[in-house]
């Protein structure tokens, strides 16, 4: 380290907050990525929001064509990737543009200030450069000439000039890496892998990282650093993931303690890809990977792989779901196991793919004709999204019911470090007994659970069909009686409600009654918790509790709110949990929301929490 270097002052932080903004192009989540994951290997925890344009193709350099990538790291207090940045990295004049908004006064701005050119400030509805013009005054701005450094570290590489400049990421990444002090070795690691067949691109973005970083170290631009403290974890053995990864290996997991096959039958559908991409990738014969023609197509499969055996699931988005509706009620009345990731994204119709919401909670609950009830619950975190999988795909075969799983775009695409747990860590399976084949029939239930036995096609001696047109239980044969359909319809639905006896006691964080609850689901749990813990900090008798089955609700969830003068609702929708709240407990709740394609922010819940409480 130069003696230049350990005069620069060091600035303390338990959390910080980057986030990084460019053109489509210019590898922003590849950045990101790399970034969260030397810190996940640092040992901070982190939180990041991805967010993608939503435009596949939008003009380079304009608003509607920026990518982003926000993180939050350091101590075991971040619960979500923040609010306010507090460094933001952007590679054109747009992706200012677009994310000055996030930034507070005096807040870090580093610029690749070759790309703020007359044309492109232009693009961006600039009139003069914003980094010449004085507009920036209430920040600190840092240039960082990018383009033309990395045409000059690779000018004698052989690429071409346009190959060249696309390192220009990594050679911003090599710059931030210095000013929080990070190792390079980590990102170098994965180039190593990611371009092992391609090595004049391989040490082409090698050069331009350790570039960025030498960069950083012999100019005298920056005048301090930045030191984050780390986390305090549980002892064990961690990966980071997103969530639509940790909802993959939620699935394999559960595949092998169950000791049956895993289908995946999908049709690729944003935000919900991932899933399908990463399941993809492992070839073996317990797990196959179907890319169906189409949404019913893949949940048709998915349901005659449940048929012949196997682990079954799917998953999708909100417009997907739509078109599973007809077939999760074939699962339904057929009571056969299977898991549906739906992964919401903003609607209605195509609506906004790239961005999140929770607006499929009705649809989930309700979406079906008939009276064709199933198990829904949510994830509440990227991590989460392997538990909440695991839970989902033990609960459908205990049962023999189809459950969906409520994740969404801001949880899937987010990441966080996942503890990996030990196999005696994971609950066991539990399955029906089948009788003996001479008193075997399709639909002679358990009485605990109400549960028929799960007898695959193609055992020997427990041949049966199944279908779409009633059954009379318990031989399964097809019955128009109508006090036949009563008693199966009241099965199904009790048989649901049993359900309730898997769901733990519901854990309040605060005061067991009070003046106000919040009350949260599925990906609104970090900022609620945050909010939450922030209030009391101030002095206010504030509850929380989370809720993780939706369907059925939690059995001592009713007792629990009506202990309290005001139960608060945040949701990233118009209000549907709410709706359900009041129906179910016959409560007015308070209801918080919010429908921008954004998650909700803890200062918003903060904020409702001071005018109710």
């Amino acid at each position: 380290m130069s003696e230049k270097t350990k005069k620069i002052k060091v600035e303390e932080r338990s959390v910080s907050i980057i986030k990084f903004a460019g053109d489509s192009g210019d590898g922003i989540q590849v950045l990101g990525s790399q970034f969260a994951n030397t810190n996940a290997v640092a040992g901070r925890d982190l939180s990041t929001l991805p967010d993608y344009p939503a435009e596949i193709r939008a003009p380079a350099g304009s608003p509607g064509g920026v990518s982003g990538f926000q993180i939050a790291f350091g101590d075991n207090s971040v619960m979500t990737p923040g609010s306010k940045v507090e460094i933001l990295v952007v590679m054109n004049p747009a992706a200012l543009s677009v994310n000055l908004k996030s930034l507070e006064k005096g807040s870090l701005i580093i610029a690749n200030s070759d790309a703020f050119t007359q044309e492109a400030c232009k693009k961006a509805g600039y009139e003069t450069n914003p980094l010449e013009d004085g507009s920036l005054s209430n920040y600190r701005v840092i240039t960082v000439p990018a383009n033309s450094m990395v045409q000059e570290t690779l000018k004698d590489s052989g690429l071409q000039p346009a190959q060249a400049l696309k390192c220009k990421n990594f050679f911003m990444l090599g710059v931030i890496y210095w000013i929080y002090d990070l190792p390079i070795e980590n990102t170098v690691k994965w180039l190593e892998s990611k371009f092992a067949k391609t090595p004049e691109i391989l040490e082409a973005n090698k050069k331009a990282l350790f570039a960025g970083y030498n960069y950083a170290e012999n100019t005298e631009i920056f005048d301090s650093r930045f030191q984050v403290k780390k986390s305090n974890p549980k002892k064990g053995k961690y990966k980071n993931l997103t969530g639509n990864e940790a909802a993959a290996y939620g699935l394999i997991a559960a595949s092998k303690k169950l000791k049956r096959k895993l289908f995946y039958g999908s049709y690729p559908i944003t935000p919900a890809s991932e899933i399908l991409q990463t399941l993809s990738k492992y070839r073996a014969e317990d797990l196959v990977v179907f890319q169906a023609e189409d949404e019913i197509a893949a949940v048709c499969s998915s349901i005659g792989a449940a048929f012949a055996g196997a682990l079954a699931a799917t998953g999708t988005s909100g417009p997907g779901l739509s078109l599973k509706a007809e077939a999760l009620g074939l699962a339904v009345i057929t009571e056969l196991p299977l898991v549906v990731i739906d992964v919401q994204r903003g609607g209605p119709s195509t609506g906004l793919p790239t961005k999140t919401e929770q607006s499929d909670l009705l649809q989930a609950m309700f979406g079906r004709h008939g009276d064709c009830p199933l198990v829904v619950m949510s994830a509440s975190s990227p991590a989460d999204c392997f538990h909440t999988v695991y839970e989902a795909a033990r609960i459908s075969v205990k049962y023999m019911t189809p459950v969906i799983v409520l994740s969404s775009a801001y949880i899937a695409n987010g990441s966080e470090p996942f503890r990996i747990p030990a196999d005696n860590e994971l609950r066991e399976f539990e399955l029906t007994a089948l009788p003996e084949p001479e008193k075997f029939q399709p639909y002679l239930r358990d009485e605990k659970t109400l549960s028929r036995p799960w007898a695959y096609a193609g055992l020997k001696s427990y041949e049966h069909r199944l279908g779409g047109l009633e059954k009379s239980g318990e031989t399964g044969h097809i019955s128009y009686d109508p006090d036949n359909h009563q008693r199966m319809t009241d099965i199904r639905r009790e048989k649901i409600r049993n359900v309730a006896n898997e769901i733990p006691p519901t854990m309040i964080n605060g005061d067991e009654s009070g003046d106000l609850l919040v009350l949260s689901w599925g990906s609104v749990y970090g900022a609620a918790s945050t909010a939450v813990e922030k209030a009391r900090k101030k002095g206010m008798k504030v509850s929380f509790i989370n809720i993780k089955f939706i369907n059925p609700l939690p059995p001592d969830l009713g007792e629990k709110l009506k202990k309290f003068r005001k139960v608060l609702i945040p949701e990233e929708n118009d209000g549907q949990f709410a709706h359900i709240i009041r129906s179910e407990f016959l409560i007015n709740p308070l209801s918080l929301t919010k429908v921008k394609g954004q998650p909700l922010l803890y200062e918003e819940i903060l904020k409702a929490i001071e005018e109710n409480i």
